[in-house]
């Protein structure tokens, strides 16, 4: 699946891409620190790491999930993302115990009034609260 997803966004199925994207999709309901992929992925450079998260980002196969707190998080994008168009105006669930953060496509739907003029870009909704698995 994850050679798939690289070559859906023309990107090169280096060894090392293909180890983080399957972290990503083995983690598909979740967003990720950076500590996790670094926890889950053996002999690895940071500076390789960050570029390869930059590079996933950028072309639409992972978006940053904003859940409120102060930690950089990503999860892995919808199949209608691309490089030019991100599909991940959803909420992002912050769990208070377990402290993981979770997409919830399609949970909440905000009907927006902006005033005259202004247009809208990108939308975060944050959530916290006790996911299933700690309630």
């Amino acid at each position: 699946m994850a050679e798939t997803i690289l070559s859906k966004h023309k990107l090169r199925k280096t060894p090392f891409r293909i180890q983080v994207l399957e972290v990503f999709i083995n983690s598909r309901n979740s967003a990720l620190k950076n500590t996790d992929l670094e926890e889950a992925i053996k002999d690895f450079d940071r500076i390789t790491l960050y570029r390869t998260i930059k590079t996933f980002e950028k072309s639409g196969i992972i978006h940053q999930a904003i859940d409120g707190s102060n930690e950089s998080k990503y999860a892995l994008c919808s199949a209608d993302c691309s490089e030019h168009h991100h599909e991940d105006d959803h909420a992002h669930f912050f769990c208070n115990a377990c402290h993981k953060t979770y997409c919830l496509e399609n949970a909440v739907s905000a009907q927006l009034s902006l005033p005259q003029d202004f247009k809208l870009s990108k939308m975060h909704i944050a959530l916290n609260g006790v996911c299933v698995n700690c309630n």
